[in-house]
């Protein structure tokens, strides 16, 4: 059974940091693009970042690229998320995410949120950022 099992969220003050953290089990990383999406009350969905160790793909929303760091370890099966100058926009439920690499290399942060398609999510952990 596949489990990803997140922690770290939190209320912050806008320009602190988090650090979220992903606790896989029942998959490896060699097998699953792994990484973050989020959602925020009355929006669509969003993927954050991925990566990939198959070719060590690394992807970035927009919105956070130079402000959000993604990490993983091999041995520990984790995957973490570090977080820099948040703000308000960043608030969100924010989902530990695995997709399979027979669908590419981090498809579904490169798709259409609405056609994201991952294999397995964890249950979220909120992260709020007080302005």
């Amino acid at each position: 059974e596949v489990q990803l099992v997140e922690s770290g969220g939190g209320l912050v003050q806008a320009g602190g940091s988090l650090r979220l953290s992903c606790a896989a089990s029942g998959l490896s990383f060699d097998d699953y693009s792994i990484g973050w999406f989020r959602q925020a009350p009355g929006k669509e969905r969003e993927g954050v970042a991925c990566f990939a160790s198959i070719d060590d793909t690394t992807y970035y929303a927009d919105s956070v690229k130079g402000r959000f760091t993604i990490s993983v370890d091999n041995a520990k099966n984790t995957v973490d998320l570090q977080m820099k100058s948040l703000n308000p926009e960043d608030t969100a439920v924010y989902y530990c995410v695995a997709e399979d690499l027979d669908k590419g290399e981090c498809t579904a942060w490169y798709i259409d949120p609405s056609q994201a398609d991952a294999d397995y999510w964890g249950q979220g952990t909120q992260v709020t950022v007080a302005s």
